[in-house]
C-alpha cells in the first residue's frame, strides 16, 4: 500500500466521520472524532467475528503508518505553528512567568510523581517494571496536549487570561516534555545509568531547549522581515508554509527542539504589533483561514489515528487494571505539580477562582504521549505503557473533554 493510498484512506474516513459528528453528534470536532472512530473500531472488532476482512484491511492499514514519526517530525510542526499564531501574544506575555513555570517545573514535578506512584502500582500488581522506565512513561505522559487543548478550549468560553494560562503551558510543556523524555529514554540505553553524566543532560536540555527558542525567533523573525518587504497574499502564505517546512528540517538536522521551534516562530509572527506591520488586511485573512485549515484537517487525520490505534494494542487484565490506575495517578500528579507554582504566582498576577481544579481537569493528553509511548522499546515494557497511555488519552479527551466546560461554568459561577 503506498502513502497516497494511505493518505487517501484516512482523509476519507476523516471526512466521514467528521460529517457524522457535525450532522448528529454536534460534539467539539475532538472529541467527536474519537467517539466516531472508537466506535467504527468496535463495530470492526465486532463483525471480525464472522468475517476479518474488514478487520486485517484496517489493521494493515495503522500497520503501515509510522506514527511516532508522522506526528512527531511531520504532523506537529504544522499544528504547533497554527495554534501559537492564533494565540493571544499580549495575554501570554502578561502570563509568561506561571507558561514557564507550569511548562518546566511543573512537567518535571508532574514526571517524577506519575513515576514514582505508578512504580508503587505496578508492584502491587506484580507487574515487575524498573523504576527509570516508570519515569519514562511519567515523562511521556505528563505534557498536556496542546492540540487537544486548543480544540476543546474553543468550545468551552474561559476567562482569557486563564485562557493564556493553558494554552501557554500546552504549547510550550510539550517540547519540554519531548525532551525530558529523550534524556530519560537515553539514561535507560545506558546501563543503569552508568556513564551518563550531569553535563550530557544539560548540554541535551540547552541544545534542544534554548536552540528551538533560538531556531524559531530567528524562523519568526526572518519570515516577518520578507513579508513586510512584498504584498502578495498568496506568495506571504507559502512563506509561512515554507518557514515551518524548512525549520522543521533544520531542527531536526540540528538535533533541535522542532516543537519550540515552532510554537516560538508561530509567536512572532503572529504577534499583533508585527503581523500589523507585516501584513494587508488580505493577507492577514488568508494566512489565518489556511492555518486554519491546515489545523482543522491534522487535527482529524490525528484523532481519528488515535482511535484506530486500538486495533494493534495488546489488551491484558494486568494491563487494563494498570491503566484505570493510572488515571487518578495522573490527575493527582497534575494537581500537584501545578499547586507549587499557582500559589507562587496567585497574589502577584489575578488568577482564577480554582484555577488549580480547572487546569487539572482541563489537562488533556494526546497523540504526543501516544506517539512517544510507540517509540519504546520492548525491554521498555512497550506494549504495557502503550496500552496504559491508550487509556489516558481516551479518558482525557472522552471524560475530562466533556465535562471541562460543565466544571468551569459551575466553579466559576
Amino acid at each position: 500500500m503506498d502513502y497516497f493510498v494511505i493518505i487517501t484512506a484516512l482523509v476519507t474516513l476523516s471526512a466521514a466521520f467528521g460529517y457524522i459528528n457535525v450532522r448528529f453528534l454536534k460534539l467539539p470536532n475532538t472529541i467527536g472524532l474519537m467517539l466516531v472512530t472508537l466506535v467504527f473500531t468496535l463495530v470492526v472488532l465486532g463483525i471480525a467475528t464472522i468475517d476479518k476482512t474488514l478487520l486485517l484491511a484496517e489493521r494493515k492499514l495503522i500497520t503501515q503508518i509510522d506514527f511516532k514519526t508522522v506526528l512527531l517530525d511531520v504532523m506537529l510542526s504544522f499544528m504547533l505553528f497554527a495554534g501559537a499564531l492564533h494565540t493571544n501574544f499580549e495575554q501570554l506575555r502578561i502570563q509568561r512567568w506561571p507558561v514557564f513555570v507550569f511548562a518546566t517545573l511543573g512537567t518535571l514535578g508532574s514526571t517524577f510523581l506519575i513515576g514514582v506512584m505508578m512504580y508503587g502500582v505496578l508492584m502491587l500488581l506484580g507487574l515487575n517494571v524498573d523504576l527509570i522506565y516508570c519515569m519514562l512513561f511519567g515523562a511521556l505522559i505528563s505534557p498536556t496536549d496542546p492540540i487537544a487543548v486548543l480544540g476543546i478550549l474553543k468550545k468551552v468560553g474561559v476567562p482569557k487570561d486563564l485562557e493564556a494560562k493553558i494554552v501557554g503551558e500546552s504549547l510550550f510543556n510539550d517540547g519540554v516534555g519531548v525532551v525530558v523524555f529523550l534524556t530519560i529514554f537515553q539514561i535507560a540505553n545506558s546501563t543503569g545509568g552508568d556513564g551518563f553524566e550531569i553535563s550530557q543532560v544539560l548540554k541535551l536540555f540547552g541544545r534542544e531547549v534554548i536552540g528551538g527558542i533560538i531556531l524559531g525567533l530567528l524562523l519568526g523573525y526572518g519570515t516577518y522581515r520578507l513579508m513586510k518587504s512584498i504584498d502578495d497574499y498568496d506568495i506571504e502564505v507559502i512563506i509561512t508554509l515554507a518557514a515551518v517546512m524548512s525549520g522543521t528540517v533544520i531542527a531536526q538536522k540540528l538535533d533541535l527542539s522542532s516543537p519550540l521551534a515552532m510554537v516560538t516562530a508561530g509567536l512572532v509572527v503572529g504577534n499583533d504589533t508585527l503581523r500589523g506591520s507585516a501584513m494587508s488586511e488580505i493577507t492577514e485573512n488568508y494566512v489565518d483561514k489556511f492555518w486554519e485549515l491546515v489545523d482543522i484537517l491534522l487535527n482529524t487525520i490525528l484523532f481519528v489515528l488515535i482511535g484506530m490505534e486500538m486495533l494493534v494494542l495488546e489488551f491484558k487484565w494486568a494491563y487494563i487494571l494498570a491503566g484505570l490506575c493510572a488515571i487518578p495517578i495522573a490527575l493527582i500528579s497534575r494537581y500537584l505539580s501545578l499547586y507549587g507554582p499557582i500559589s507562587m504566582f496567585e497574589k502577584r498576577i489575578g488568577f482564577v477562582p480554582k484555577t488549580d481544579k480547572i487546569m487539572t481537569w482541563g489537562g488533556l493528553r494526546g497523540g504526543i504521549s501516544i506517539a512517544l509511548a510507540l517509540s519504546l522499546t520492548t525491554e521498555m515494557h512497550r506494549e504495557l505503557f502503550l496500552v496504559i497511555t491508550y487509556m489516558l488519552v481516551v479518558f482525557s479527551i472522552l471524560v475530562q473533554g466533556l465535562t471541562v466546560g460543565r466544571l468551569v461554568k459551575r466553579l466559576l459561577a
